[in-house]
């Protein structure tokens, strides 16, 4: 989709600075000196990229000034989004038996609350069901406690052993669970299923850990810093965020984002790092088990020249910028970049304060340079 907008982008401005307006080609053309010779456009040796002002405005090209301002150091590592301590759950096994997942259960679905995402059967097991041998020691310890109410109001029988029916009642009504014996496997909140950790068809234990679900309202990124930074540790305090196929930067304090301290278990940590966990508003568009690139930040801060990350035209490995020199002119000057939080760069070299860089419509101007044309009847003699 981007080569189709450059390459209609890059026609019209062809079209735009080859022919120009008609009214204005017209009279520009055929302008005469004072000598009454004619002036017409001819291509200049400098590197200066001309650029009508209505032609600029029209593109979305647009330039700021440069100046010193602060900026943190950043830390690039990598991270993921985990589910947020306290918003997740793991539903475990009822009961004893074989496990059938239901065919809609997979990680990322949606369930609700007392959803039945599979069922436990025991049926030719060895040893039996033992829910069905837990029912059928139920049901005979309430008919051998209806046996004997009536005949301890007659005195038939003692109070020791009435107590004794009522206490063999009580366990045998503990023992026995409806929901293991129906074998449905239900899901105790409402969210999405991060995790599944046996397979259809495997045989589990009552409480084996079958699946794991989140709410999914927030979320948890672990941030893997190195180790040879554990010394900018105490200073970082936020952080900017890009998903692996994405091209834009995310950053946590717009979703009311926050740094919290160890998270035990919360995801396998690798040796030789440090993780760095912060807990945000999920905004619809992360799950749980993606994994990101992360900016951390606010470890110091000095005065650099800073451009928007929109500036920057990265060319065969190399950055360049854009420098409005005039009205009509632009100059390509090369640039090293050094650290970047997502959104915008430090330049170390290449620009100086003051001076006016192209911050949006950078592609155009490029397109506008590739062209090498300069507008008919614009003449840059002075």
């Amino acid at each position: 989709m981007k080569h189709t907008y450059y390459i209609a982008s890059y026609a019209m401005l062809c079209l735009l600075f080859s022919c120009g307006g008609h009214d204005e080609k017209n009279e520009l053309a055929h302008d005469h000196s004072h000598d009454g010779s004619s002036v017409e456009a001819k291509s200049h040796d400098s590197d200066e990229i001309f650029l009508e002002p209505h032609d600029a405005e029209r593109f979305g090209v647009t330039t700021a000034t440069v100046r010193k301002q602060p900026f943190n150091n950043v830390v690039k590592v990598s991270g993921q989004i985990l589910n947020a301590s306290g918003d997740d759950a793991v539903i475990s096994a009822p009961t004893p038996g074989i496990l059938h997942l239901s065919p809609n259960i997979n990680v990322g679905s949606e369930i609700s609350r007392g959803a039945v995402i599979g069922k436990i059967s025991s049926q030719g097991m060895s040893g039996g069901d033992p829910n069905a041998a837990a029912r059928a020691a139920l049901n005979a310890a309430k008919l051998e406690l209806d046996r004997l109410t009536p005949l301890l109001a007659d005195g038939i029988v003692t109070r020791r052993e009435y107590n004794s029916a009522v206490a063999a009642y009580e366990l045998a009504k503990a023992a026995y669970s409806g929901n293991a014996a129906s074998g449905n496997v239900t899901a105790p909140i409402s969210g999405r299923i991060t995790d599944i950790f046996v397979k259809s068809g495997s045989f589990v234990d009552a409480g084996t850990p079958i699946a794991a679900v989140g709410k999914n309202s927030m979320l948890t990124l672990r941030a893997d810093m190195p180790e040879k930074y554990r010394h900018l540790l105490p200073s970082i305090s936020g952080a900017n965020i890009r998903g692996a196929y994405s091209d834009s930067w995310l950053s946590i304090d717009s979703l009311e984002g926050k740094r919290v301290g160890p998270i035990n278990g919360a995801g396998n940590v690798k040796a030789g790092y440090i993780p760095v966990y912060f807990t945000f508003r999920n905004n619809g568009n992360m799950s749980a088990g993606a994994f990101v690139e992360v900016c951390l930040t606010g470890t110091g801060e000095s005065d650099r020249i800073i451009v928007p990350q929109s500036a920057l035209s990265e060319q065969q490995g190399q950055y360049f910028v854009y420098i409005k020199i005039n009205e009509h002119g632009y100059e390509k000057r090369p640039v090293i970049p050094g650290d970047s939080d997502g959104f915008n760069t430090e330049l170390k070299s290449g620009v100086n304060e003051g001076e006016s860089v192209v911050v949006t419509g950078t592609p155009m101007v490029k397109l506008a340079e590739s062209s090498g044309i300069v507008p008919e009847g614009h003449s840059h003699n002075h």
